[in-house]
């Protein structure tokens, strides 16, 4: 997995590192009642908080509530996230607002606790009222319901249209980074199928670790993963006004010495954890996109520099057209390079390699013969590569997307029914 620094915890996910909790319960906001539709992860004690939201400017109120219980800033202290599916609570203005506060001072009075040290998100229809008598039934019940095993039940209250939960977790030893016989784990939690565009890619996280880690360094690893993770995942192009990820550092796994500190190995390891975490939950998040019979992975080098390389990749990844060909086991290079002259990268069309699942088909911007039959066997894999050389530099770029299906239209056309 990452040598032999790092071990994956089978069925890990939010609740794993120590001195967490976490819970899912039905409280009210879909409309089956079997349907899990509230989240609670919770730290025994208030510890260091960070967080990384949508670049929506439609965002919507439990974003704006989180920022300000965060300082504004995006790092802070906090006990708890709690986490609705179903309703939004996306444009409701001042209404919205109260509500988002209203749950919050709801959910501190049962957790003992100050409302500040309460984090929210909400994913569901946009415009709908988010009612309160649902939090007032259903966080005690979810508090009660709350347990080191709990992690699961909680990443599928936050589901809407997935139709699986995401989770991960690993652990990595204290033996070499100063903190012998320690074990270290950041464990997550995520959710996310349809409007999925960076910043950020539409989705609802939350992450947990029992290292000692400080809230403003807290919130610059978790920058950097969610920049290599996160928003490296497209489904249709469309950014959510809820993306939420929230990352807590509660120190459990040691009873002494300091945080950990940037810039040594210690920091370096929990990076690379958190970065695994992040990465593992976003390529189930495209996977498992709308209607997706298929993850798309796109990866693109040779370009003259990271933004070239970057919006290469980002318009492939999104490209309608390249989406559907891969849907019908269509080899269709024409496509991916049509979009990469639109990207807005620079690069001389005759320097151009494009590879489909390891098959070449397009050099020096010319096509080349290849095997249909064979291109239909690969298509056949869950994970379809498309490898592009833009020729012109050396930076790179890589994407994780998804094909569209009909079934995309269906459960877009349907949502709010």
């Amino acid at each position: 997995m990452d040598g032999t620094d790092l071990w994956a915890i089978d069925g890990g996910g939010v609740s794993s590192a120590k001195g967490f909790r976490a819970s899912g319960v039905h409280a009210g906001f879909k409309k089956a009642a079997d349907s899990l539709d509230l989240a609670l992860v919770i730290a025994d004690e208030p510890c260091a908080c960070a967080a990384t939201f949508t670049q929506n400017v439609f965002c919507a109120a439990p974003v704006q509530v989180s920022r300000d219980h965060l300082g504004g800033v995006s790092y802070g202290t906090a006990k708890a996230a709690v986490i609705n599916s179903g309703i939004a609570n996306a444009a409701t203005g001042d209404r919205g607002m109260l509500t988002a506060r209203e749950s919050a001072e709801i959910a501190a009075g049962f957790l003992g606790c100050e409302p500040s040290e309460v984090v929210l998100a909400s994913t569901g229809v946009i415009g709908a009222h988010l009612p309160l008598d649902p939090f007032r039934t259903g966080i005690p019940a979810a508090l009660e319901a709350a347990s080191a095993e709990g992690g699961s039940v909680a990443a599928r209250a936050i589901m809407t249209t997935d139709t699986r939960p995401k989770e991960c977790a690993v652990s990595f030893s204290g033996d070499a980074i100063g903190y012998p016989g320690t074990v270290f784990t950041v464990g997550g939690m995520a959710k996310g199928a349809g409007m999925i565009m960076p910043n950020m890619a539409t989705m609802i996280s939350v992450i947990t670790t029992d290292a000692p880690v400080l809230p403003h360094d807290l919130r610059s690893a978790l920058a950097d993963a969610v920049e290599q993770s996160f928003n490296r995942v497209t489904v249709d192009s469309d950014t959510s006004t809820n993306d939420s990820c929230f990352a807590f550092a509660n120190g459990r796994a040691v009873s002494e010495g300091g945080p950990f500190v940037p810039g040594t190995p210690a920091f370096d390891l929990f990076e690379r954890a958190l970065a695994f975490v992040c990465r593992t939950n976003a390529r189930a998040m495209a996977a498992d996109g709308e209607g997706a019979t298929r993850l798309v992975t796109v990866q693109v080098v040779g370009a003259a520099s990271a933004s070239d390389a970057d919006r290469a990749a980002r318009t492939v990844a999104n490209s309608p057209l390249v989406k559907t060909a891969v849907y019908g086991n269509d080899a269709n290079w024409g496509r991916i390079a049509a979009a990469l002259g639109r990207s807005g990268a620079r690069f001389d069309q005759g320097a151009v390699d494009i590879d489909i699942m390891g098959i070449p088909v397009c050099r020096k911007g010319l096509t080349v013969a290849f095997d249909e039959d064979e291109a239909l066997r690969r298509f056949e894999s869950p994970e379809i590569a498309i490898d592009i050389d833009l020729g012109s530099g050396s930076d790179c770029a890589m994407m994780w997307s998804c094909d569209f299906s009909h079934d995309y239209v269906t459960i877009n056309g349907s949502y709010r029914s």
